[in-house]
């Protein structure tokens, strides 16, 4: 009997480990967690996709740092906003052409997981571009998340 209840105690020891053990354990994150604005870019003549010869892209009022410097054939880019704000600005060159393009949108924070927190996701307002190479934008998806989803089209 007392073999009995050493053996129960010892075996609810090592369980209570065990269980310890593995529920502080922090888990990792293998989840995107930024929600960037995704720009598909076309020919504005035919309708399909067409990446640009060159790109360079900087925020406005970000310090001018670049975000796409002199990039060869990108398909789509990914541009991030600012939680923090209202709107963004991005100074697009394609192919030697300069234009303005000024996102306004709303921010709402959406828990992605346990491991791996919450992000922001933004839902797109009023996109507005200058027309030097950009000849057109519309909106396919108005809000961002961290999904692989093309948001805007840009036809140039």
């Amino acid at each position: 009997m007392m073999k009995q209840r050493i053996f129960l105690f010892i075996a609810s020891l090592f369980a209570g480990m065990i269980f310890f053990l593995t529920s502080c354990t922090p888990g990792s994150c293998f989840e995107e967690t930024n929600a960037s604005l995704k720009a598909w870019f076309y020919s504005s003549e035919t309708d399909k996709i067409l990446a640009p010869d060159s790109i360079t892209v900087y925020g406005l009022n970000r310090n001018s740092k670049k975000i796409y410097n002199k990039t060869a054939k990108p398909q789509k880019i990914l541009l991030p906003l600012d939680a923090s704000s209202r709107n963004c600005s991005f100074i697009i060159r394609i192919n030697g052409k300069t234009d303005t393009l000024t996102i306004t949108y709303s921010t709402f924070p959406h828990l992605i997981s346990k491991e791996c927190g919450y992000t922001f996701y933004h839902s797109i307002d009023t996109p507005v571009y200058s027309k030097n190479k950009i000849k057109a934008l519309t909106v396919r998806k108005a809000t961002i998340t961290t999904l692989s989803e093309e948001n805007i089209r840009i036809y140039y």
